[in-house]
């Protein structure tokens, strides 16, 4: 009987382990900063466009590959993000608020405006495990209309896609 119970109790273990291995990997997208530095910054159209973007990088995610992805509070991430800029610089900051919601990888990102002919989406790519910068993009954004926001979006999320996948 002894024998039965171990041979089951290994079976449970491996297939644990299988469930686990095929596990979504789970994706944090944080809100993306407005780091406005036109003439008249700050339009309630460029906040409203920048506060767009990250449900957008999350649906465009979604519909790459298999992942999950974990809403963060605002509040939380308004609480680590001690200034403007602040996760986006400090890598092991923006990862341990990602270990708080059991994520694997946590973007961290600002929608740069220099101009009003353009602008840029510069996405940190955090693994959250090792607390390092897996990579860095940017894109830019050439006008301010709806389609070229999704456009931008849709290329950054190919890109993550395709660090995820390597």
């Amino acid at each position: 009987m002894n024998n039965l119970k171990s041979v089951l109790l290994a079976l449970a273990m491996c297939l644990l382990l299988l469930s686990n291995a095929d596990a979504a990997p789970r994706i944090a997208v944080l809100n993306f900063e407005l780091n406005d530095i036109t003439s008249l910054p700050n339009t309630p159209q460029e906040i409203l466009r920048t506060a767009s973007i990250s449900p957008l990088l999350e649906q465009a995610i979604s519909e790459i590959g298999n992942y999950e992805i974990i809403h963060i509070k605002t509040e939380d991430q308004q609480a680590a993000n001690s200034s403007f800029g602040y996760l986006f610089r400090f890598n092991d900051l923006a990862a341990q608020l990602g270990e708080q919601y059991g994520v694997d990888w946590i973007v961290v990102s600002q929608h740069s405006k220099p101009s009003f002919l353009f602008s840029y989406l510069i996405a940190h790519v955090i693994n959250v495990k090792t607390q390092t910068l897996a990579a860095s993009y940017d894109i830019e954004l050439k006008g301010n209309h709806e389609k070229v926001t999704q456009r931008g979006v849709k290329s950054l999320a190919n890109k993550i896609h395709g660090l995820l996948n390597k």
